[in-house]
């Protein structure tokens, strides 16, 4: 007993496939997603933010053999003022927006919606993978959207120390630039005048 299809007709076994099919896309979408934010919050900084390069002393000039020859002892020199080794000048300033902390309260209400979402689509075990599937896609975007919406603007201040090394520091308030400061930890302080 074989069914007649009417031309272009699709098998009634091929359309349990449409959901599996449309759940696989979304699972390894989800999974593409997930894996990326892992990524991106693995990687370190680049070598401009975290100043770790800027920190390193020039290399002292090796000595030529000009330098060897006998000079006769100068009169002492009268100790110079110590430099502030904390004091610099504001080079520049940039604002960068920073995501905000995620409670949990997105990704609980995106896993509910997409759970009610997946629950549309499929029949028995279908249904069931569908749903779970929804509740993962929508709990990772649910957390992903309230970080967003939780995001701060900070200004990046680039600060030329007074002993040639560059300083990067957050903070929510911009200073001129060109002005001088101490840095003090991670906050910029206006630095006194001298005089």
């Amino acid at each position: 007993m074989s069914q007649e299809l009417a031309p272009g007709a699709v098998p009634p076994s091929a359309s349990s496939r449409t959901p599996w099919l449309v759940g696989g896309v979304l699972a390894a979408a989800a999974l593409a997603a997930g894996a990326g934010m892992m990524m991106r919050s693995a990687m370190p900084p680049p070598a401009s933010q975290s100043g770790a390069a800027a920190l390193e002393a020039p290399a002292a000039p090796a000595p030529t053999p000009s330098d060897k020859v006998a000079h006769k002892p100068a009169a002492p020199q009268v100790a110079a003022a110590p430099a502030c080794a904390d004091c610099g000048v504001v080079e520049s300033v940039r604002a960068v927006k920073r995501k905000g902390q995620a409670s949990g309260v997105g990704a609980v209400a995106g896993g509910v919606l997409g759970a009610a979402v997946g629950n549309q689509f499929g029949k028995g075990n279908g249904r069931s993978a569908m749903t779970v599937l929804g509740a993962v896609g929508g709990g990772v975007a649910g957390h992903e959207i309230e970080k967003q919406a939780k995001s701060v603007v900070v200004q990046q201040v680039t600060v030329r120390m007074d002993d040639g090394s560059v300083r990067t520091i957050e903070q929510s308030t911009a200073p001129r630039v060109g002005e001088r400061v101490t840095v003090q930890g991670k906050t910029l302080k206006p630095a006194p005048s001298a005089g």
